[in-house]
This record gives structure tokens, C-alpha cells and sequence, in this order.
């Protein structure tokens, strides 16, 4: 075929395929603002009249990026590092500085109808639905602005109401719903018109345990069943731990890790814990001289040493303690992430 191999045809028709499967692709992808400093005191705002200064900040630096079809990818980083700002520009709520990005071949920016309804942004902390209206009142007005078909509206309605257990609820204003109970019409507001693509900032924010577990269990079930493209921000690691197979960590607008959950504690954790279970009448006195001590709740105690020590170290202390039981784990992932920031920053 034209001279080429049937290897090189197949090498072909593989690196095809894989582009067409990446549903979200950003390539050196950067936004940035200008914005006025304001001096302190009288006179200078006076002169701020006639002369003012100016800074930039860039918000996101170059970001490369592809997910795809069917992914649930876990979008990281401290306050300030970019993330939403990476949201907004993929759902064409704002252009970019420079670079480009497609998702499922559209231009966000552009704001094309037929891309409009084939995406979902839920924002934590910000309401799409009419605060003094029930909640089955803006699922209406959705219902006109997307075009839905009345009985596909009906029956995704009762699916996701069921689902998250909210049918008693739809008719009561949106006001005096409960955090939790605001945050589930919010997912449905956005899910009614089956979207492919799903951005999700902070859904669980301010949510309490049980709150938060409901909602990772629902996101878990619909991305299971729907095979939907999920791209999620979050600061609670056991979001990302519950939902996320992927993670990718953006600090100070650019990318610094993109790999799996398993990978990033390989990659920027240097320790490990170890929890011991003295025998009875065994003292922890004397265990900070093999390693660092994170707590004795006798007849349990916790140390914290470097990874390529551990076979070491458990062996000088099984020379001098009885030890009943021994146990090897990774520090928490919210530790890990968390000296991933600092070290970027």
C-alpha cells in the first residue's frame, strides 16, 4: 500500500485511533491578566488618576494536556495555581492569551451551539439555579434551553432524582435546601442534557462526610454507566482517591505531574510509615533513634523514615523491641500532595 509495510500501516491506524480517542486536547495553553496596583494613601490614588501601573499575572503558563473518551482525570493544584482558570477556558467561558485547545473537536471559545450542548461546568461555589424558584422550575427552563426531547427529559429527570434521592425535594425553593441537598440539583441541572464532557469545580466543597460520600458514590455509578469524560478539581483527597485514576497537578498555572494516583506517591514521596504493635508491657522509649516518631498510642506507635531505609531500620528495632505486629504503608496522599506544592512553588 503505497509502498508501505503492513507494520507501518498498522502503526498508522494505531497512532489515528489514538487521536481520535483524546476527547480534550490543549496544546501550550496560556492565559494571563493585566492588573492595576493600586498604591496605599490619599495622594497616590489622587495620582492613580493620570498615571497608572500595571502587572501581569499569568494564571496558566504553556499547559499541554490530553484526556480521553471515558476518562476521569483529577485536576490538582494549591488556591491560585490555575485550575478553574483551566476550566473556564475549556468551557469557553473566556479566551485564552495564546495557545489552543479542542474538546470533541470544538474550539471553546468560539461558543459554537452544537458544543454548548454536549458539555457541563458545575462550579461549587457558584449557583445555576434560581435561588427563590424550586429546583424542578430552572430543570424546566434547561429543559427549553437544551432542546431536550419531553420524554427523554422525563425520564433522565426521574433517573437522576432516584439516583440521588432527591424527589421529595424538587418542589421546595432552592433557598432552603441544605448544602448537600443544593449541590444534587446542581449535578442534575447539568446531567439532564447527557453531556459528554463533565468539568467539575470543587463539587463537595462545604459538604460534610456523609454528603460527600453520596456524591462520590453517585459520580462513580453515573461515570461507570455513562462512560462520560470527567475532568474534576478538588481539595479532598478522598475525592480523588474515590474517583480518580488519573491525576494531574497544576502549581503556579503550569503542569508538574500527570500519571496515576500510585505514581505520584512513587514519585514525590521519599518516606514510609511504619506501624508497629509492641508487645504487651513494651515501652516506645528509645524508637526515635532508629526513626521519626508521628505518634504512640501504646501499644500501637507510628514512625515515618525514608524509603530505601525501611528494611534497615525494621530490623534494628525488631533487634531491641518485641514487636506482635508489623505494618509498611505510604504516607497519606494529602501529605504527598501537599510537599509536591512546596516543592513546586
Amino acid at each position: 500500500m503505497y509502498g508501505l509495510s503492513l507494520e507501518a500501516v498498522r502503526e498508522l491506524i494505531g497512532h489515528y485511533n489514538s487521536i481520535a480517542m483524546a476527547i480534550i486536547e490543549i496544546e501550550k495553553l496560556s492565559k494571563s491578566y493585566r492588573v492595576y496596583q493600586k498604591q496605599e494613601g490619599l495622594l497616590a490614588a489622587v495620582r492613580g488618576l493620570w498615571h497608572r501601573e500595571y502587572r501581569d499575572v499569568e494564571a496558566v503558563r504553556t499547559v499541554d494536556l490530553k484526556v480521553e473518551q471515558g476518562e476521569f482525570v483529577a485536576f490538582l493544584g494549591p488556591n491560585g495555581a490555575g485550575k478553574t482558570t483551566t476550566l473556564k477556558l475549556l468551557s469557553g467561558v473566556i479566551y485564552p492569551t495564546s495557545g489552543t485547545a479542542r474538546v470533541m473537536g470544538h474550539v471553546p471559545w468560539l461558543r459554537d451551539n452544537d458544543y454548548r450542548r454536549r458539555f457541563a461546568l458545575v462550579m461549587g461555589q457558584k449557583n445555576q439555579l434560581w435561588w427563590d424558584l424550586p429546583a424542578q422550575e430552572s430543570f424546566r427552563l434547561h429543559e427549553r434551553i437544551y432542546q431536550i426531547d419531553k420524554k427523554e427529559f422525563t425520564r433522565s429527570l426521574n433517573e437522576l432524582s432516584d439516583l440521588l434521592q432527591v424527589q421529595k425535594l424538587l418542589g421546595r425553593p432552592v433557598r432552603e435546601l441544605s448544602l448537600g441537598e443544593r449541590m444534587k440539583m446542581e449535578l442534575i441541572a447539568a446531567l439532564l442534557h447527557s453531556p459528554e464532557v463533565l468539568f467539575l469545580d470543587e463539587p463537595t466543597i462545604g459538604l460534610d462526610v456523609v454528603a460527600q460520600h453520596n456524591i462520590q458514590q453517585f459520580l462513580r455509578y453515573y461515570q461507570q454507566q455513562r462512560k462520560t469524560t470527567i475532568l474534576l478539581t478538588s481539595h479532598y483527597m478522598k475525592d480523588i482517591a474515590a474517583l480518580c485514576q488519573r491525576v494531574v497537578v497544576i502549581t503556579d498555572g503550569a503542569i508538574k505531574f500527570d500519571g496515576s494516583l500510585s505514581g505520584i506517591i512513587d514519585s514525590f514521596s521519599g518516606s514510609k510509615i511504619l506501624k508497629l504493635q509492641l508487645s504487651d508491657g513494651q515501652s516506645a522509649e528509645g524508637l526515635e533513634r532508629f526513626a521519626e516518631v508521628t505518634s504512640v498510642v501504646l501499644p500501637k506507635v507510628a514512625l515515618r523514615c525514608a524509603r530505601a531505609e525501611v528494611p534497615k531500620m525494621l530490623a534494628a528495632i525488631l533487634q531491641h523491641y518485641q514487636v506482635d505486629d508489623v505494618a509498611v504503608e505510604d504516607p497519606p496522599l494529602e501529605d504527598v500532595i501537599a510537599d509536591l506544592y512546596q516543592k513546586s512553588n
